[in-house]
């Protein structure tokens, strides 16, 4: 008779416990991509960084940056290099250059 309690109890459990691993893998899952997102919101700012510092140099200067070394070195842009290339290509000093930002 204690057994058939115990059975019963156990029974009663087992749902609240699906229920429970359910939640848990769905909060995981949910914060798992909240990473992803914040390393593509990385680029996304790195790029805006690139291109305000790049206008920046044309309205103190006149001319965009010639390189990317420039704009790094004189407009404190920081690049993590062992995260992200960074293609930037000048075509005039008077065109804004082609920035793009690939995570590695």
């Amino acid at each position: 008779m204690v057994r058939a309690r115990n059975k019963g109890k156990i029974a009663a459990l087992v749902p609240a416990v699906i229920v429970i691993i359910v939640v848990v893998a769905i909060f995981t899952t949910a914060f798992g991509s909240l990473g992803s997102a914040g390393e593509e919101q990385a680029a996304v700012r790195l790029e805006e960084a690139l291109v305000k510092g790049a206008v920046t140099c044309y309205a103190n200067e006149g001319i965009y940056p010639p390189t990317l070394d420039y704009l790094v070195e004189k407009y404190n842009v920081r690049i993590d290099e062992e995260r992200f290339y960074v293609h930037y290509d000048v075509f005039a000093s008077n065109i804004m250059p082609d920035i793009t930002v690939i995570e590695k």
